[in-house]
């Protein structure tokens, strides 16, 4: 084959990739923006919301939620005591706190009051209201979110046990309008419920990132932080937006105007792992999420996401997942249908528990 007919070849072959990449974001949501694709990818969903009305000598116990938990105070104040996190938190009127972690937690009007089991009241109240106490001086309301058990690691791995939100803030303020339209959404059980309640809990999900990043700085992990650094941010994005482009450590360094050392020191310190190894990562993430939610085939996701052959994605993605492409769909998609005739169940009322 001649130098002509070889680059013809190699010009299609890149323009058949590039438009396959362009076809399965589209397809799967995803865009050029790395938050909003890894919050694509986690699937949050609203599976409870509740209400609490308090006052006097109370105070609830909790079990490890197992979900995000978001909690915002409409009026009065509490204390918090979370397991493993110190001294109480004393939360007031406008606070929002997030518990991401799998701790169990106090939430109480007197720490020296005797502690009921908050999660059985919660399971047995009838109209997603819980009353303790002998007057209304506190009122809360809350939401668990829940994310997919692996790809929801991307969010839940980078954020701190508690999240903490102060009611000045303009972030609190978004969050609790957002929870008391989940809490209306699922009380009112309209029409579009089930999708109303799960792009609200996307969007807790963006503040309280938002609400992280700006409280934290420096002390922000992993990817989190990579968005918020000026050298690092534009090679992420760069990823995300081609994850199938076979970038080279020395490519992704000069786009950030670096040298391959520098950059490759700066983005493991910052993001926690090498660059290529993070494209990998993506990659995978992206190829699960593929699977489960779309129909593309596996050799045109594995051309899609950079691969040579069928064979190689697949190797790859078994390295990573365990199994095979094909088997990995099989399973997932039996889940997923049994996952989605649940969803669309009333939402449950145990969102405080």
């Amino acid at each position: 084959m001649g130098d002509r007919a070889r680059s013809a070849c190699f010009g299609h072959d890149t323009t058949v990739k590039l438009a396959n990449i362009k076809r399965l974001h589209h397809r799967l949501g995803m865009k050029d923006d790395p938050l909003t694709d890894i919050l694509t990818l986690a699937s949050a969903q609203c599976v409870e919301v509740g209400i609490l009305m308090a006052g006097g000598s109370w105070a609830l116990r909790f079990p490890p939620p197992r979900k995000i938990k978001f909690v915002a105070v409409v009026k009065g104040d509490c204390w918090l005591s979370l397991e493993g996190q110190g001294a109480p938190l004393r939360v007031m009127t406008g606070d929002v706190f997030v518990l991401p972690a799998e701790r169990a937690f106090v939430l109480a009007g007197d720490l020296n009051a005797p502690q009921a089991d908050g999660a059985g009241l919660f399971r047995d109240a009838p109209d997603k209201t819980v009353r303790v106490g002998d007057r209304d001086d506190f009122f809360a309301v809350g939401a668990h979110i829940t994310l997919d058990p692996k790809r929801g690691e991307l969010l839940s791995e980078v954020l701190p046990p508690l999240l903490h939100v102060g009611g000045d803030s303009s972030e609190a303020s978004a969050m609790r309008w957002l929870l008391e339209q989940l809490v209306k959404e699922v009380a009112a059980d309209r029409p579009g419920a089930v999708l109303a309640s799960r792009q609200l809990a996307q969007l807790l999900c963006v503040q309280v990132i938002r609400s992280y990043l700006e409280a934290s700085g420096p002390r922000v992990a992993g990817w989190l932080r990579a968005l918020g650094d000026e050298r690092i941010a534009p090679a992420l994005r760069l990823m995300h937006r081609e994850p199938g482009r076979a970038w080279q450590l020395g490519e992704l360094a000069k786009e950030v105007a670096m040298s391959r050392t520098s950059f490759a020191t700066r983005f493991k310190s910052i993001a926690g792992v090498p660059p290529l190894t993070y494209l990998q990562h993506l990659r995978m993430r992206f190829a699960e999420h593929a699977l489960r939610e779309g129909s593309t085939s596996v050799s045109e996701l594995g051309l899609s996401l950079g691969y040579s052959s069928e064979s190689a994605f697949s190797n790859a993605f078994k390295r990573s997942a365990g199994m095979a492409p094909k088997r990995y769909r099989s399973i997932f998609a039996r889940m997923d249908r049994s996952s989605s005739r649940q969803s669309h169940a009333p939402v449950r009322s145990s969102a405080l528990a």
